[in-house]
């Protein structure tokens, strides 16, 4: 307790109550898993937008072909960095975080909810966007696209990116593995602000040329058709079809991270001995610093330990004076006699 505890208590405990409200620790949790839930948001998210960017810029450019400019690429950025982070951080916490059971320290920040995620709406993204790439042209009968001017085939292409990032946006909202996708999206009105004004400003960024054909040159779009819009909106929209269907793949089939990271931790390890050997390093000397997380661990534990001796003391120590003043109060005063008045007794009875 911050303003009724003593100062004893105060220096042997690890968390002090400002305000003496044990309602404080249950926000402050809430909070605080809220906090870790929002980066995981974020981050399924983006790195879906990043391995499909990636990808595609290597294919295209393997194919002497890029449907994505560094204009568009810029523009991607700022949707899917920027809003997003504003949409996917700003949810309130629930009570349903205090249902599920604490993270441990080593849990790994991608888990198989994540990646499993990850996995497969990259996939979709791939497919559509390579199929656009390639064949976009004879589906929808548009002449080829390529990097000399603008064209609908490439506009397409950028179009239907852009609206594939802004509906896995929403799915991006549930890390463990949620059915219900749209549960509490109106408490949030952020996240509908961050969604319309991107669909606003992806239709003028398209549309420019319309009002400004001299600027489809820096923007490389051209303005597209209805048939076309739809097309895009359509293949955004089968993104939350998609996540419904990758829920019915087992999450206890999705390897977990570490079967990638422990090897790669092994072979820095053997290379670290092997080096060491080289410069005259003994590998006992190398093995002590690799046990130092252990080390450190069993004195963390040690130390919790003694706080928590520490703790029991102060509580009994509390418990001893509560228990003395209890005693002292409950002992009735002895009666006290005066000298004089004694000795006057006696004084007459000797002289009867």
């Amino acid at each position: 307790m911050g303003i009724a505890g003593t100062a004893v208590a105060k220096n042997a405990c690890d968390i002090i109550l400002t305000d003496d409200n044990f309602a404080s620790i249950v926000k402050a949790v809430m909070w605080g898993r809220n906090v870790y839930d929002s980066i995981s948001k974020f981050l399924q998210f983006q790195l879906t937008v990043n391995v499909v960017a990636v990808t595609v810029a290597f294919i295209s450019a393997l194919a002497n072909a890029t449907p994505l400019t560094i204009v568009q690429l810029l523009w991607v950025n700022i949707i899917m960095d920027s809003l997003a982070s504003l949409a996917l951080a700003t949810e309130e916490p629930t009570p349903e975080l205090l249902t599920r059971s604490p993270y441990g320290r080593k849990k790994p920040l991608i888990t198989r909810h994540i990646f499993r995620f990850i996995f497969f709406h990259s996939i979709l993204q791939l497919f559509i966007i390579l199929s656009l790439f390639f064949a976009g042209h004879i589906l929808f009968d548009l002449p080829q696209g390529d990097n000399e001017d603008p064209s609908e085939h490439f506009t397409m292409i950028f179009n239907t990116f852009v609206f594939l990032q802004l509906f896995n946006e929403v799915n991006a909202r549930k890390i463990h593995g949620e059915g219900n996708v749209f549960r509490g999206i109106f408490r949030n009105w952020i996240f509908w602000a961050v969604i319309i004004s991107s669909v606003i400003f992806q239709v003028i960024f398209i549309e420019i040329g319309v009002i400004l054909p001299a600027l489809e040159v820096v923007v490389y779009t051209k303005p597209l058709s209805l048939r076309l819009w739809f097309w895009c909106i359509f293949f955004g929209m089968f993104e939350l079809i998609w996540n419904q269907i990758i829920r019915l793949y087992p999450v206890w089939l999705v390897p977990k991270l570490g079967w990638f990271t422990d090897p790669l931790k092994r072979g820095f390890r053997r290379l670290r001995r092997h080096n060491s050997s080289k410069r005259g390093h003994s590998p006992s000397a190398l093995r002590d610093e690799e046990d130092d997380d252990d080390i450190n661990a069993r004195q963390r534990w040690i130390l919790g330990i003694r706080r928590i001796q520490t703790q029991i003391r102060v509580v009994n120590a509390f418990r001893a004076i509560q228990d003395r003043e209890e005693i002292e109060t409950s002992v009735p005063p002895t009666p006290v006699t005066s000298t004089h008045a004694t000795s006057e007794v006696g004084f007459s009875r000797f002289s009867n």
